[in-house]
């Protein structure tokens, strides 16, 4: 079956992926977590307490489980993906999922010691016509997804996202005051590269983080160079071609 949809909207169309998980059995965004297990494990400890977001069914968190980390919580928004999952790792017995809005989360504050989204915020973002200029739809959503992971963060706990953006464009989400967390970043991949951001709840941004948001709250960027337009179209025809180049 051809999973590729007709255009990138229907990325954030939910009876799309009810469908495709009907009858897909895994799918890996941007790679598998031994890719960056590396990454993870300088951050992330065995013991913590962790929320997977949009966990899809990617073999991520039976991955995960299987290197020691057992106190997961994943969650998606679709029921389909979570009945199929939660049946598939019924072996794993301290492993959780749940049907969840990341802009909703139903667990009280300070929950978590880490949260983890694999390409699950790329998703939302599928229809921006420029990762320059956000559109107010996209940014009010992932405005109320961050806050939501602030709020479910414990102190000192980590928000892990994992992306296909470079700095230059998810910085702008991700470096504000107000989520009160550090912004720090790493890359792995081969011919394309992926990032992964951690962001540290109770640390201040650094000054080049707090220059960001203080630019874009000075609302004073000049229009992209040819250099980075390219950039921009690179960016825009990844989420369509993503299932066949991964």
């Amino acid at each position: 079956m051809d999973y590729l949809p007709d255009g990138n909207s229907r990325y954030k169309d939910r009876d799309y992926w009810d469908e495709r998980y009907k009858t897909e059995q895994c799918y890996d965004w941007l790679g598998s977590f031994s890719e960056f297990q590396h990454i993870l494990e300088k951050h992330v400890l065995k013991a913590d307490s962790i929320l997977i977001l949009g966990c899809g069914n990617s073999s991520m968190s039976g991955d995960m489980y299987s290197a020691g980390y057992h106190c997961i919580t994943n969650i998606d928004y679709s029921s389909v993906c979570i009945a199929t999952m939660s049946d598939r790792y019924s072996d794993c017995v301290a492993m959780t999922w749940r049907q969840m809005d990341v802009r909703h989360l139903s667990f009280p504050d300070a929950s978590f010691d880490v949260i983890i989204e694999k390409a699950t915020l790329d998703a939302i973002m599928v229809e921006e016509k420029t990762p320059w200029e956000v559109s107010p739809q996209a940014g009010g959503f992932i405005h109320q997804a961050l806050t939501e992971v602030g709020r479910c963060l414990k102190p000192g706990g980590r928000f892990v996202s994992v992306t296909f953006a470079s700095p230059l464009f998810r910085k702008r989400l991700y470096a504000r005051t107000e989520y009160n967390w550090s912004i720090h970043k790493y890359g792995y991949g081969g011919g394309f590269e992926y990032f992964v951001y951690v962001m540290t709840k109770g640390e201040a941004l650094s000054p080049e983080d707090a220059a960001v948001e203080k630019r874009l709250l000075e609302d004073t960027k000049s229009p992209p160079t040819t250099n980075a337009t390219m950039q921009i179209e690179d960016e825009e025809d990844f989420l369509f071609n993503i299932d066949t180049i991964l």
